[in-house]
């Protein structure tokens, strides 16, 4: 009877010490907690942002001080270098020669994509570069869409197949993009009857139609986004003015009697005005002027730039739904053409085709026709009658 009561105790005893133990455990734990939502709720730090200046008082700023970094280029990666630069602290310019986002940045495809086709080389290949290539334009295609939802959206895209023996081949591939993707996919793809297919794009040919893949990507307002990144680069303290062009690199010696870039001549075009301005660090983010300004640094310099052009023509609205795209993967000549809707119409346009570098490419007449055709490939006579 002694021996049991000894047990008792002892057994009560150890109850309540463990009891004890996990209610301060917990106690510890939820201030723990506590103490870390406060942290992640407290209101951060904010770095105050200024009015946006007008163009005479960032003018006025390019004539008078001087900078750590000097960006020529007003486009997307030029506005990017900016709001990188003058948030790391660093002092600020960018100059463009044009308007903001007028070369390159405004003439894109609207999408926000890491490649179907990269993938599809990286998998028959064995590419890593391809894949980690279209690895990184995926992850860059997420932060797009989460830091800009007013001017990115998904958009699903429609892959038309006409032979039965591809239905597999398409999906298993858009399933690895979704796979690559990651917990960054913004939609599963997924396969469409004829049936179905044809509802929601009623402007296909249904002969020989045997179904479609649905895949998701992003499209974008590009040139709205390039006039946003460069106005918040503005608004953090950077020097931005468009319509000033740089005319000359300039040259000092530094203590081992090297000569490096200190700074560049520029002109407002506008006004016609010239100055100096004074730099520690230049770069050159002028797209396909990238060597133009690289032989600025040295005539003798080769060429680097490889050009290539992408023709794109505006179809009435009714060539595409409102909010789905169509993919034709497999043109006469190889290449991909793409139907997006774009501002109540429709685009249509190819990929990249070697080039010469012009201020104001056009497309030629073979390019336009050559697109037509192809489109014809794919719609219904009664739409191509209108």
């Amino acid at each position: 009877m002694a021996s049991r009561l000894r047990r008792l105790a002892l057994g009560s005893i150890a109850f309540g010490a463990g009891a004890c133990f996990a209610t301060w455990c917990l106690m510890r734990d939820g201030n723990l907690k506590l103490e870390q939502v406060h942290a992640a709720t407290a209101p951060k730090e904010r770095r105050a942002k200024r009015q946006l200046p007008t163009r005479d008082e960032q003018i006025k700023s390019l004539q008078t001080e001087s900078f750590d970094v000097l960006i020529i280029g007003g486009g997307a990666s030029g506005s990017g270098c900016a709001l990188d630069a003058v948030t790391r602290g660093l002092k600020t310019a960018l100059v463009e020669m044009d308007d903001f986002a007028s070369g390159t940045s405004s003439r894109s495809t609207k999408l926000i994509h890491g490649g179907v086709r990269y993938l599809q080389k990286a998998i028959m290949k064995l590419d890593v570069d391809q894949y980690r290539m279209v690895k990184e334009a995926l992850h860059e295609r997420a932060n797009m869409l989460a830091s800009a939802p007013h001017l990115n959206h998904p958009l699903p895209i429609m892959l038309p197949v006409y032979t039965w023996w591809q239905i597999p081949y398409y999906w298993f591939g858009i399933k690895m993009y979704d796979i690559v993707a990651g917990a960054k996919t913004l939609k599963s793809s997924y396969f469409l009857s004829k049936k179905n297919a044809l509802e929601l794009f009623p402007m296909l040919q249904g002969d020989k139609l045997c179904g479609a893949i649905v895949y998701y990507d992003g499209q974008m307002d590009d040139a709205r986004m390039c006039l946003s990144v460069a106005l918040t680069a503005t608004r953090h303290g950077a020097t931005v003015a468009n319509h000033v062009r740089v005319t000359k690199l300039l040259k000092e010696k530094d203590s081992s009697g090297k000569s490096v870039l200190c700074g560049a001549s520029l002109r407002d075009e506008i006004t016609g005005k010239e100055w100096d301005i004074r730099a520690k660090c230049i770069i050159n983010a002028t797209g396909p002027m990238t060597d133009t300004i690289r032989k600025m640094d040295n005539p003798s310099a080769k060429g680097i730039c490889c050009p290539s052009s992408g023709v794109h023509i505006v179809l009435p609205g009714y060539y595409s739904p409102d909010q789905m795209g169509l993919l034709d993967p497999d043109t006469s000549d190889g290449r991909v053409i793409f139907f997006l809707p774009w501002l109540k119409h429709t685009i249509a346009g190819t990929t990249d085709l070697p080039c010469q570098v012009t201020h104001n490419p056009k497309p030629t007449e073979d390019e336009i026709l050559f697109i037509l055709e192809e489109v014809k490939n794919y719609l219904n006579p009664d739409v191509e009658g209108e």
